[in-house]
Parts: structure tokens; sequence; C-alpha cells
């Protein structure tokens, strides 16, 4: 048997589930993994289905049963307005890295991929800074060091295009990548460019967020993993993670607090994203865990 998953929109509307259900059967599908969710203020249907297919060749007769699932879908798209991607679960899905100098969210993506805990290849890192490279020599993963300034950005942001091409990622991954990327950038990366940042209750901003937090005393910090777009840390929330402080933590130990709960959040993200389990909504998403 092969794997796969198929993930759809459409405007809701009774007989969803049923026609997209027997459109697998159709095909020999069996359903394994099946979340749906209509979202009542945008009248939107949003759907998740895993499902196994018989292995395809003379042997099977099953022929192209991907294929024939796909001429089975692209039949009901018209009528339900169908927007739909299907994916083999057997294919990794491989991710390209943008750091600066902290490495403790890169750190823990290497090791959850080493020990198979996210389901992708990490094919690639690039950083503004050349501080991490040993950190991804010891995995064998090659290093870019492409310096940036404001005069330099657009050249720049180019050669990490070449990269994400060369390298044929799916997504991309700012695992404290601290600069700023340019709106033709995040349009191109729309949807497949995945950040990681402090977010406190209240919101600091600017420099030195955790002296801010605990001269004004907080009890809760925390971080938010979301989609990129041209405005700036404003892109659809895809998970967040929470940490209780208290007055007798100071900020060093604010910002060690972070780091956890920023690797914790972006490692939920990468794993759905990659698990095909987040559908964009809009300015929100739909995340079937």
């Amino acid at each position: 048997m092969t794997e796969h998953v198929l993930t759809l929109s459409c405007p809701d509307r009774p007989g969803i589930v049923a026609a997209v259900s027997g459109a697998l059967a159709g095909r020999n599908g069996n359903i394994v993994e099946s979340q749906q969710y209509g979202d009542p203020a945008t009248s939107r249907f949003f759907m998740r289905v895993q499902f196994t297919l018989p292995d395809a060749g003379p042997a099977s007769g099953a022929g192209d049963a991907p294929g024939g699932v796909r001429n089975s879908l692209a039949g009901l798209a018209p009528e339900l307005h169908l927007e739909w991607d299907l994916y083999d679960t057997a294919v990794r899905p491989r991710v390209l890295i943008l750091v600066s100098r902290a490495g403790h969210c890169l750190n823990d993506l290497l090791y959850r991929q080493h020990s198979g805990q996210l389901g992708i290849d990490i094919v690639a890192v690039v950083s503004n800074h050349p501080d991490l490279r040993p950190l991804t020599q010891t995995h064998g993963i090659d290093y870019h060091h492409l310096p940036v300034t404001d005069e330099t950005r657009g050249a720049q942001e180019t050669e990490i295009l070449t990269l994400v091409e060369h390298y044929q990622a799916d997504f991309v991954v700012l695992a404290r990548y601290m600069q700023v990327l340019t709106d033709g950038l995040c349009g191109k990366l729309q949807g497949r460019a995945i950040n990681i940042h402090h977010s406190f209750l209240p919101g600091f901003k600017g420099s030195r967020p955790y002296h801010q937090a605990h001269a004004r005393g907080v009890k809760l910090i925390g971080a938010t993993a979301h989609y990129v777009t041209g405005d700036l840390d404003e892109g659809p929330i895809i998970e967040q993670e929470i940490a209780r402080v208290d007055h007798s933590q100071g900020p060093a130990a604010l910002m060690a607090v972070g780091r956890d709960t920023e690797c914790l959040a972006l490692a939920r993200a990468v794993r759905w994203h990659a698990e095909h389990r987040v559908l964009l909504n809009g300015a929100k998403t739909v995340v079937f865990r």
C-alpha cells in the first residue's frame, strides 16, 4: 500500500464529505484519518484526509492509483469549487533554514530531524553570519554564509531564492533569522516560510525585550510560530507556547525560558506543516493536529 494526504478547502455546503469519500472509495482508497472544519465566520470548509491506495503496477492491477485519484478530484472541483492538494507521505519535505547568530532553534531542529521526530530533510542552512557553520558541519549539512547590508539586501535575497531552487526546498524556516525579509521575497515564499519570534503579554518591541519584560514584572512569556508575510511578525499563526515566570527570575533566566518556548513552538509548527496539517484561512490557519 501507498499512503497519501489530501488537503482541501471550498465554500461550505452539504455533501462535501460524502463526495470526497466517494471519490476516494471509487479509486480503492482506504481512509485511515479524516478531519474537517466548517468556519462559521467565513462559510468555508476545510478538510484533511489521510488514506492508503493499493500499490501501483501490473501485479496489483492498480495502475497509476494516485493519478486516478487526481482525476476524480479534478472532476469534483468545478461543482464544489475545490482548492486541493495531494501528497505522498513517503516523500519527506525538503527544508532550507535561515539563521543569524542564535543557534538554539537550529540545534533543536537538527536534533529532532536526526532523531526522526520531524519527518523532514534539512537540505541547507543559510546565515548572514559565519558563527553556526561548525554546528551544521557536525550534521553534514551545507552552510552558506550570505552577509547582508541595506545596500546589498536585494542581491542577498536573490541568492537565497537561488539556493531554495537549487536545493528544491519545499519550505523555508526562519530559525531566529534576525533580518526583515522584503515584500518581494515574502511574496515568493508565501505559505511556505515559517518564522519564530518571542511574544509577551504585554508585547515588547525593539531591543532587549526580556529586559523590558523583567522591568514590567511579567508573569507569562512565550513564543509564536507563524507564516511569513510582508506585515512584520503578523502572518497567520500556526502555534504558540507560553511559560509562567515570577519575580525571582532576572533577564537572563527569562531569556533561557524564552529560548525553550521558541524551540517548542517552532518544532511543532514545522512538523505540522511537513505533515500537511496546516491550512490557510485568510489571516488565520486551521491546524488539524
